[in-house]
């Protein structure tokens, strides 16, 4: 899945040691949308390497490509948004592709005063 927006949020690093005693790090960023009705989403890049090679900055405009996951954790669910790509300097759609516009059917108008005159009803 893609999204294009501008990075509005860089939360900080968090890091901490597996259970297998490996190292790690993910950074979450917030971009928001270029709608008409601007949407926002939280999204993680995971690994020091992808962190230092996306170098994503407040104010970047780009096209983030990502997975969704979800897991549960003591009885409830949590989703994970996470990043595998970015594209730089992506100019906004003029549209987005999962709303596309919709001619609306025109009305045919129906001239009533063409029947007979003594039929009050138009029916």
């Amino acid at each position: 899945m893609e999204i294009t927006g501008k990075i509005i949020a860089v939360l900080p690093e968090r890091g901490g040691v597996s259970k297998t005693g490996n190292e790690w790090k993910m950074q979450e960023y917030v971009l928001e949308t270029h709608e008409q009705y601007p949407r926002k989403m939280c999204f993680n890049v995971f690994g020091a390497d992808k962190i230092a090679q996306f170098n994503i900055q407040a104010g970047d405009e780009m096209t983030v490509s990502f997975d969704i996951n979800a897991r549960e954790y003591n009885g409830r669910w949590y989703n994970d948004i996470r990043a595998w790509r970015v594209e730089r300097g992506v100019a906004p759609a003029a549209a987005p592709e999962y709303a596309p516009a919709i001619d609306a059917p025109k009305a045919n108008a129906v001239d009533f005063s063409a029947q007979n005159e003594a039929d009050d009803l138009p029916f």
